[in-house]
């Protein structure tokens, strides 16, 4: 199916503007849950977070010259590097875990640097469907957890979002099947309202305009009165997780690009996401804001919307640049229902591990060849195994140090690993 093809229904420049804007909405609605959770599991600002999730968004568009219709918000990968610094979300710590991450951001200029000089094609050599296709499902399965989790908390709240999306998208018309996650999100939130699960009072004691950053919460203010020794063990035990975000990134970019049916390794090339990503990243965290990472959550809004034009995606960043100066807002969508976020991640984490799928049969991946059987197999058990275990990660010890890596990481490594070392059966050769 040619690109034109895949656009010609639903084209964000022929919707018009009110309709443009609706979808942005949607966008920043269905990033919203995840990345306010990583501040509320840390002790950093909401309203810093909301800032640089558009601001980070706004500079991966621009150097990827706004052809990469993703959205960055908060990692989680990054969660251990910031509780072990901060145990407690100690405001006075905090900084100093925001530089360990704002460092990590030279190892995805490192990885920028190699794709550029040896050009992406070698290194997505390493990168086949065999490979792609089992990390882009363990993504969706691997955020699962989360989902079933939220929709545990009211299982009838969750199950009305989804009806709301499943009605929208198979029984929708025109505006209605292009945005079912932002009627789902009002609908559900309202049903909510209605049964006694939403607790307004954080959003009535909550002042309408505020500064999202102050200088304090910053890693500037480290430099006033700095502890040495707390600062190399930041940068040790944090850069080291950025060798897992980037094979996030990777498989982000994968799936994306599968959605969309778009090479966006070739262009605007692997490395000006790496660049892009890891710079957003870098002013997020000196200005005292989680990690940014690109977003599954809206690589399922692309699917079920099937309007892939950046554009949308800036607005959505636009409007949560906007709503970071207003404390009432971000008190308005974080009293918004557990199991509402859950009944509409249920199935923008499905539709990403669907995607995948999607990757492995129209690549013709052979799973008669062992070899292929085998990557396959590893990568999704290790991912999702490992994310599942008591440990959730893999720690690596070396020397004083401990690296951490998850099961996503870890599968996607294995499989890259596997993927060069076992040898492909030419066609001769096969049974």
């Amino acid at each position: 199916m040619s690109n034109d093809n895949l656009n010609a229904v639903y084209d964000a420049r022929t919707l018009g503007k009110p309709r443009m804007l609706a979808l942005g909405v949607q966008h920043m609605f269905a990033m919203f849950g995840a990345t306010v959770l990583v501040p509320q599991l840390t002790g950093l600002s909401v309203s810093s977070t909301l800032l640089f999730a558009g601001i980070g968004t706004l500079i991966f568009h621009f150097f990827t010259k706004g052809k990469v219709p993703a959205f960055l918000g908060s990692s989680f990968a990054f969660l251990a590097g910031y509780m072990t610094i901060a145990p407690n979300g100690e405001k006075h710590l905090l900084p100093y875990a925001c530089l360990g991450v704002a460092c990590s951001a030279a190892l995805y200029f490192l990885l920028a640097v190699l794709v550029k000089v040896f050009g992406v094609k070698k290194v997505m050599r390493f990168f086949p469907p065999v490979v792609t296709g089992p990390i882009i499902i363990s993504i969706g399965l691997t955020l699962s957890q989360s989902a079933v989790d939220n929709c545990s908390r009211n299982w009838l709240v969750a199950f009305s979002a989804v009806l709301v999306i499943v009605a929208c998208v198979i029984w929708g018309r025109r505006m209605i099947k292009i945005i079912p996650i932002l009627l789902a999100a009002v609908v559900s939130y309202v049903f909510a309202g209605i049964l006694g699960e939403v607790d307004f009072t954080s959003v009535k004691n909550a002042a309408w305009i505020g500064l999202p950053v102050l200088k304090e919460n910053t890693v500037f203010a480290i430099f006033e009165n700095p502890d040495t020794s707390l600062i190399i063990t930041s940068i040790v035990t944090i850069v080291p997780i950025a060798i897992a975000t980037m094979m996030e990134h990777i498989g982000d970019i994968a799936a994306i690009s599968s959605t969309v049916n778009r090479n966006y390794f070739e262009n605007p090339g692997l490395h000006r996401t790496l660049f892009g990503d890891g710079l957003a990243t870098l002013v997020a965290s000196l200005f005292g804001a989680p990690a940014n990472t690109t977003y599954g959550e809206n690589t399922g809004v692309l699917t079920l919307s099937r309007v892939y034009d950046p554009r949308v995606i800036r607005i959505a960043a636009v409007i949560a640049i906007l709503f970071s100066f207003s404390p009432k807002f971000a008190a308005l969508i974080s009293a918004m229902p557990a199991a509402t976020c859950g009944g509409i991640s249920i199935v923008l984490y499905g539709m990403i591990s669907a995607v995948g799928v999607r990757n492995i049969v129209e690549s013709q991946v052979d799973f008669k060849n062992s070899r292929n059987v085998i990557i396959a197999a590893l990568i999704l058990v290790l991912s999702i195994g490992i994310k599942y275990s008591s440990a959730g990660a893999v720690n690596i010890h070396i020397g004083g140090l401990t690296l951490g890596l998850s099961g996503l990481a870890t599968g996607a490594l294995i499989g890259i690993i596997l993927n060069m070392l076992l040898p492909e059966k030419k066609a001769s050769e096969k049974e």
